[in-house]
């Protein structure tokens, strides 16, 4: 286990990884995976499927945008289709009940 200790650390115990995760979903970042198709370099009219999975801030998803753009710059898999699937994407409609009725003829 990876221990990973606070900065002004003065005997505190060590975080745990569940720890950290619980940080960065407190700083608004969720859960995200993506399905990279991408063509293989010897045979590109074969498709590869890839699944990357990070926390990552929806809309905009910066890590996984930037991990696109290096896989764009450094490897040689040309990709086809992305699709990503993130929590705020996904959840339903959010409903508030109110404490008061409204009539409509």
């Amino acid at each position: 286990m990876t221990k990973i200790m606070r900065s002004n650390d003065t005997g505190l115990a060590p975080l745990r990884p569940a720890d950290s995760d619980f940080r960065v979903q407190l700083a608004g970042f969720s859960l995200t995976t993506a399905e990279i198709l991408y063509r293989l370099p010897d045979h590109p009219a074969l498709l590869q499927s890839y699944i990357w999975q990070d926390y990552d801030a929806a809309p905009r998803f910066p890590k996984l945008k930037a991990f696109l753009d290096f896989w764009a710059a450094k490897l040689e898999g040309k990709l086809f289709k992305v699709t990503v699937a993130h929590s705020k994407l996904i959840q339903p409609a959010e409903l508030k009940l109110i404490g008061a009725e409204i009539r409509i003829h």
